[in-house]
């Protein structure tokens, strides 16, 4: 790792909740669901609205740009937090509403990192306007690199208005998460790479992510388990040694995050701790 991203990596080390373990249980985050819409679609991926699943593309209700800074505002009244980030419950970088919230909250915020989590299609049209954004870390999912196993994962990708199917979509995607993570790490943006372990289909693979996107740039991986939803219900759960076996294998070529609690598009609290991490209800209190 250059020493330029080794400086800004530790420097994030020493806040983010979800780049360091040792802060999962001490230092809070807020997730703000104001990225309905997505541009791809990912087999086991299911969407939601509801206030009893706990894991990603779930919230309980949506946001504008203007009712994230106020929520933002009440959770720093209520717990320290060290982290505002934008997970969804769609893709970041498809709605404009991701923008208009970094551009006041980097204003608004000037003490918080900013933090974005995305499937990386849009990234090498959109990485200039996230640095001058002061966005300071971002979340890449990439499950494949090779298009063969990647064809399996991805139904469609919707890229400049034209809908890709099969191996082309993969292609079409996993060029532009590459690409998009080379041009963050330019620019001196911090990136994590999260891949979900499928069982028989990436388990082997995942290695050959690991060496790519860090060749690209990336400073750190995260390998979370399947949850086994739509297309990919049938699927079995990777078991805690299978988890286990490729974090060890992917720790010898980049570091690796262990403590990943796969949680909703809205938790804000501290990610560690079940008592003091919570998320929307479906009803805003403003409602009332």
């Amino acid at each position: 790792m250059p020493d330029q991203r080794q400086t800004r990596f530790a420097h994030i080390t020493k806040a983010h909740p979800c780049f360091n373990e040792k802060l999962h249980d001490r230092v809070g985050r807020v997730h703000v669901p104001i990225a309905p819409r997505c541009n791809i679609h990912c087999k086991f991926c299911t969407r939601d609205i509801n206030e009893c699943e706990r894991r990603p593309g779930v919230t309980g209700r949506l946001m504008t740009a203007d009712d994230a800074i106020k929520h933002v505002e009440k959770v720093k009244e209520e717990m320290p937090i060290s982290v505002i980030g934008v997970a969804g419950p769609g893709d970041a970088l498809a709605n404009e509403e991701t923008f208009e919230f970094f551009k006041k909250a980097s204003k608004k915020f000037p003490d918080l990192l900013k933090c974005m989590s995305t499937n990386g299609l849009l990234l090498p049209d959109r990485a200039d306007e996230l640095a001058e954004l002061g966005v300071n870390t971002v979340t890449v999912t990439v499950n494949a690199v090779d298009p063969e196993i990647g064809e399996k994962i991805y139904s469609f990708v919707v890229y400049k208005d034209k809908v890709y199917h099969g191996r082309e979509a993969f292609e079409v995607l996993s060029r532009n998460q590459l690409e998009g993570i080379e041009k963050l790490a330019e620019r001196g943006i911090i990136v994590k790479v999260n891949s979900v372990l499928i069982p028989g289909l990436n388990d082997e693979h995942i290695v050959d992510i690991a060496r790519e996107v860090k060749k690209r740039g990336a400073s750190l991986m995260n390998i979370i388990p399947l949850i086994p939803m739509g297309e990919m219900k049938d699927y079995p759960r990777p078991t805690c040694e299978q988890i286990e076996r490729v974090r060890n294998e992917v720790e010898k070529i980049i570091p690796v995050f262990r403590a990943c609690t796969q949680c909703r598009a809205d938790a804000y609290g501290i990610p560690g701790k079940k008592e003091a991490d919570k998320h929307l209800d479906m009803t805003p209190a403003s409602h009332y």
